[in-house]
């Protein structure tokens, strides 16, 4: 059974990992979240034991709602007398999005109403509503004209354990504060005797949270709880797994009693505001950790060296609208731990990267994390040490490179949500917006690893009759714009020339590095070259086009044609496709995609490499695919195929591709001849065909509307 569990943006690969470990046979990230696989009861351990989760959300039904009508209807045909007790009480949670129903609430109250109705209709007592502590919540995701009705397995934020006796300004919420811990190696660094220290703990959440997970107490053990049969329960559904529940609770329960017979007192918390402190103190005694932390209100300036050689500091400093960020204070807290844990790791979750920066420490790792709505900077510094200085430029810049450095800024705003909303860490920041700048600059930020930005230049050769003085400048200008604005090293540009082709020629190797990165792209991890090849292993403006494809290829067979390093087909794989086949005549780029496949944990039959000129094994193959990618170079002229001109060849090729769709399939087919025209008379023979090529062209790429063109295929009856 497949369910959803959301949380905080920008934790979802770590909760991917989390449900994983609690027994999910498969979890991928999502946004706000991960799409989770298993039975009830891996779902019901979840509630108990994720650190990360916000909610654990069980789907009841699943329906096309266009309308409210189609709302109430679809809500009304769930039995709701197998799933909630007559006379208990109901809430519904609604998120909706699009232009059919804009309001949650009234989809919540028409949700309702379907229930109640559905129970007077069988002449028994209608459930009340309670949007406190109900019997049963259900929670209602309305996007793109379809409704997913799930219950709430958790009854409610799973963020809440239940500890928190006092509440002082600004909380952090449990999960993140779980989260700035995990991006820190806690759980490692106290196996291994480390300590943990906040020196500006507000309430003690980090601090609290962090005790319980060494202790290895549930994070649900303490939630308070609905009660059935005797026993504490997040939910009165009906289909809740009393059994199963059970044995998780005896187990957890078990564990916390060994975890905190055995926890080492290794926690220092301190604070300058007094009435913090002692909120803090309550919060551990209610948590059951004081014994193990010790609390001090003091000054950030008086921090002192712990007695342990070694550990963690993980620490919020404020910044939010109720907290004003000050860079002073920032400034004033890497100062303090450089001098009192410079051998420490730090973990710590600021306002933004500007105020990140002004700790002055080295980061070896950056995540953009959420606290609610608020954007915020995860930096990971192991050891606590003083960054480096930024390589400083011999003169400031000049007027033209200024003017380069205010494109890009202004690019990086107007991309700034739709980056976060979608994700994308990989993108085009910069596409030859000022003629006289003619380059493209694509930002590619690791995986993991360290975090690092990389910049990939491609300068677009210029007109012979510009002096080659003036084009090395305009070079000069742009990189220097380029690393000012993303405070990136020389080391971490690649710069290269792109050319037009000629009848087939191979642009060949650049540099011999062999330094690979992995980036993620719609979920799935990612090997990229961005110095050795002309092109770096992903094509960025094909990303939602991959997307849709690999939605549609769930629990299908997907075939990548021309599949370059198969990256259509490992995200295919990852969003659940059932098999893969990937097709391309160059053994390098068969192994590239082999690797990428690895990197996400997938192999095996299900997964097929075929090294083949594309059009002769299409013409020879029997099998049938239900999505088909097809990507096509302009020319090829290599040794071991047929010359291919895609103008010339793509109603053959495309026969072929329509011939191996299985009933109800689809093909894809794009290329980026800039000059090619579809011959639509000749397709028409066999396939119903529509371009879709506006939608699929990324708000990066919106400059080269004309950077690829695609169509849509499916077989003529």
């Amino acid at each position: 059974m497949k369910f959803f569990v959301s949380c905080a943006k920008g934790l979802e690969y770590l909760l991917a990992d989390e449900l994983q470990a609690l027994g999910a046979t498969r979890a991928t990230a999502a946004l706000a979240g991960a799409n989770a696989e298993g039975g009830l009861a891996e779902a019901q351990r979840a509630v108990l034991w994720s650190r990360l989760a916000s909610r654990v959300l069980w789907p009841l039904a699943e329906f096309d709602c266009p309308d409210e009508g189609a709302l109430y209807e679809g809500a009304a045909d769930v039995p709701w007398h197998e799933h909630l007790a007559a006379g208990h009480t109901l809430a519904v949670d609604a998120h909706v999005s699009g232009s059919a129903i804009t309001h949650a609430r009234y989809a919540a109250q028409r949700v309702k109403d379907a229930v109640v109705d559905a129970f007077r209709a069988r002449g028994m007592e209608r459930p009340s509503v309670d949007v406190e502590r109900p019997d049963l919540r259900l929670n209602l995701v309305l996007r793109k004209g379809r409704a997913v009705l799930s219950v709430d397995l958790g009854g409610g934020p799973l963020h809440r354990r239940g500890w928190r006796a006092t509440r002082h300004e600004a909380p952090l919420k449990e999960n993140l504060a779980a989260g700035v811990l995990l991006r820190g190696g806690w759980p490692a660094l106290y196996a291994e005797g480390g300590a943990l220290l906040d020196p500006m703990c507000g309430s003690g959440t980090l601090l609290i949270e962090g005790a319980l997970m060494a202790a290895d107490v549930a994070p649900g053990l303490q939630r308070e709880q609905l009660v059935r049969d005797g026993m504490p329960v997040p939910t009165r559904w009906t289909g809740f797994d009393l059994e199963a529940w059970r044995r998780l609770l005896e187990e957890a329960r078990a564990r916390a009693a060994a975890g905190l017979a055995a926890l080492r007192p290794v926690f220092h918390g301190s604070d300058l505001d007094a009435q913090a402190i002692a909120a803090a103190r309550q919060n551990a005694q209610a948590a059951g950790v004081a014994a193990a932390i010790r609390f001090e209100a003091r000054d950030i300036d008086a921090l002192a060296p712990p007695q342990e050689a070694r550990g963690l500091v993980a620490c919020n400093p404020p910044y939010d609208r109720r907290l004003a960020a000050d860079g002073a204070l920032y400034r004033r807290l890497g100062q303090a731990l450089q001098r009192a844990v410079p051998q420490w790791r730090a973990s710590l979750l600021c306002g933004d990267a500007g105020l990140a920066q002004a700790t002055g420490l080295r980061a070896a790792k950056k995540y953009q994390v959420f606290n609610g709505a608020l954007e915020c900077a995860l930096i990971v510094c192991d050891p606590v040490q003083p960054a480096p200085r930024v390589e400083a430029e011999a003169r400031p810049l000049t007027e033209g490179a200024r003017m380069v450095a205010n494109r890009l800024q202004r690019n990086l705003r107007r991309l700034r949500s739709w980056r976060s909303s979608e994700q994308v860490t990989c993108f085009r920041a910069y596409d030859a917006d000022l003629p006289e700048y003619a380059a493209a600059i694509d930002v590619y930020t690791e995986d993991e690893g360290v975090g690092r930005t990389f910049l990939h230049v491609q300068e677009y050769a210029p007109p012979p009759e510009i002096p080659e003085a003036d084009v090395r400048r305009r070079r000069q200008e742009l990189l220097a714009a380029a690393r000012e604005v993303f405070g990136v090293p020389h080391g971490q540009v690649a710069v290269k020339r792109r050319e037009r082709g000629k009848g087939g020629s191979k642009y060949g190797r650049f540099d011999q590095r062999g330094e690979r990165l992995v980036v993620r792209e719609n979920g799935a991890r990612l090997w990229v070259n961005l110095f050795d090849y002309l092109d770096t292993g992903l094509f960025l403006d094909h990303r939602p086009l991959r997307r849709q494809m690999a939605r549609e290829a769930r629990g299908k067979r997907f075939l990548n044609l021309f599949c370059y390093t198969g990256v259509a087909s490992v995200q295919a794989a990852v969003a659940g496709a059932v098999a893969t086949t990937s097709v391309d005549l160059s053994a390098t780029y068969l192994q590239w995609c082999a690797d990428n496949l690895a990197l996400n944990g997938l192999g095996g039959s299900a997964h097929r490499l075929v090294q083949a000129d594309a059009m002769a094994w299409l013409e020879a193959e029997r099998g049938l695919y239900d999505v088909v990618f097809c990507d096509p170079p302009t020319f090829s002229n290599s040794a071991r195929a047929d010359d291919f001109d895609v103008q010339r060849e793509h109603v053959r090729l495309l026969r072929a591709a329509v011939a191996r769709l299985a009933p109800g399939g689809v093909l894809y087919f794009s290329n980026n001849f800039r000059r090619f025209r579809l011959n639509t008379e000749a397709v028409a023979q066999f396939a119903e065909c529509v371009e879709i090529s506006e939608r699929t062209i990324p708000p990066d790429f919106e400059r080269n509307p004309r950077i690829h063109r695609a169509w849509r295929l499916t077989r003529k009856p």
